[in-house]
């Protein structure tokens, strides 16, 4: 497997601020992913990175925990060489990249259904088929990955208005319940949670499914009609539209068709984020969400966005661990920062969509066979 066009070398001195960053926290995601990548290998993606090469710098990240953050830098530079990931998405207008970010929402929740208490999360339906081209029927869109078994054969799914309408009431699907029909969208698009019962307990809700149908945002929706200019649309000025306009959230959100199941999961260590494609823990400021098709799983990128200071107040350049991806995310130099959970994340990654420069760490031993 030789490396793609997409990659073009450089020095780890031509990597703006490199010198400057924490290494360490990166390493520690790293770590995350080469202990998980020892049971159940990730996948290579097509622009080459073979995930074969990085077996090297797994096995001793394994046996390794870097003390300090010279430690953790000089790990990455002894086993990975930079390379500038050129950026070929339509619609690239800065001939950079593009970042975006994302969160784990945290909202009070009930086990059951009270008077205040009325929208609920749903786990899996019984009903709900994988497709793939081995089993999709004649006709039916070759996007959806997700079905409903009838007796009959495979119908596309229940959509979000079906659904919330009452398509699944009476299964018992209901994992908790929510106050607010926001909220709970919200939840769907970052795709976890973590919820504070009111028995007192702190769940967390991950992705498990979805119906199927294309996903439709409200911004995208809210800036074509002309609620809100297209530059002006973030997660806050979206949710304050919806809370001026509290008459026409069904109207809205039922546009996105697209419905997301979770299933539960423990909090287990509070300073990380929810499991998520690559099954390790996302780490905040260090995890991105990449395309999965294009990239491996576990492999390091340096972001380079002068523009994104909503992290810490000062350019965004950040060594960061390829742990997630989403349907949203296509396109070599496109990623999304994790940026945590809770309010204050929420805060951040509300508002991040920025040009950035995207340098892979290639292993070593791939590095030669760039062409």
């Amino acid at each position: 497997m030789s490396l793609s066009p997409s990659f073009a070398a450089k020095s780890f001195d031509d990597l703006p601020g490199w010198a400057d960053d924490d290494h360490l926290p990166a390493f520690e995601a790293f770590r995350r992913s080469a202990f998980h990548a020892s049971v159940k290998p990730y996948r290579s993606g097509a622009l080459g990175v073979d995930f074969g090469a990085f077996a090297e710098a797994y096995a001793e990240a394994r046996g390794v925990s870097c003390a300090s953050r010279s430690e953790a830098r000089a790990f990455f530079e002894r086993h990975f060489v930079p390379m500038l990931v050129v950026p070929t998405l339509v619609g690239a207008e800065t001939g950079a990249g593009l970042v975006t970010g994302f969160y784990e929402p945290q909202v009070e929740a009930s086990p059951v259904r009270t008077a205040r208490f009325v929208v609920p999360l749903l786990s899996r339906p019984a009903d709900l088929a994988d497709v793939d081209d081995a089993n999709r029927p004649p006709g039916m869109d070759p996007y959806l990955a997700f079905a409903r078994r009838r007796a009959d054969g495979l119908a596309e799914y229940f959509d979000r208005g079906a659904i919330e309408r009452g398509a699944l009431s009476g299964q018992g699907l209901e994992i908790a319940w929510l106050a607010d029909k926001v909220d709970a969208f919200f939840i769907h698009v970052q795709g976890a949670a973590r919820l504070a019962m009111t028995d007192g307990r702190l769940c967390r809700v991950t992705y498990a499914a979805k119906s199927g149908q294309r996903f439709t945002g409200p911004g995208k929706i809210l800036s074509q009609t002309g609620e809100i200019p297209l530059a002006d649309v973030t997660m806050q000025s979206i949710r304050a539209w919806f809370k001026a306009h509290p008459e026409r959230i069904d109207e809205i959100l039922w546009r996105n068709r697209s419905y997301i199941f979770f299933r539960e999961a423990d909090v287990e260590d509070a300073a990380l984020g929810p499991i998520a494609a690559a099954k390790v823990p996302l780490t905040p400021g260090r995890s991105v969400a990449v395309d999965r098709l294009l990239h491996t799983f576990g492999a390091p990128f340096y972001i380079d966005a002068p523009t994104l200071t909503a992290f810490e107040g000062k350019p965004f350049r950040r060594l960061m661990i390829a742990q997630d991806t989403g349907s949203a995310i296509t396109g070599p130099a496109r990623g999304d920062l994790f940026a945590g959970s809770g309010d204050a994340a929420g805060e951040i990654a509300g508002v991040v969509r920025n040009a950035a420069d995207f340098y892979a760490l290639v292993p070593r031993a791939l590095a030669g066979s760039a062409s």
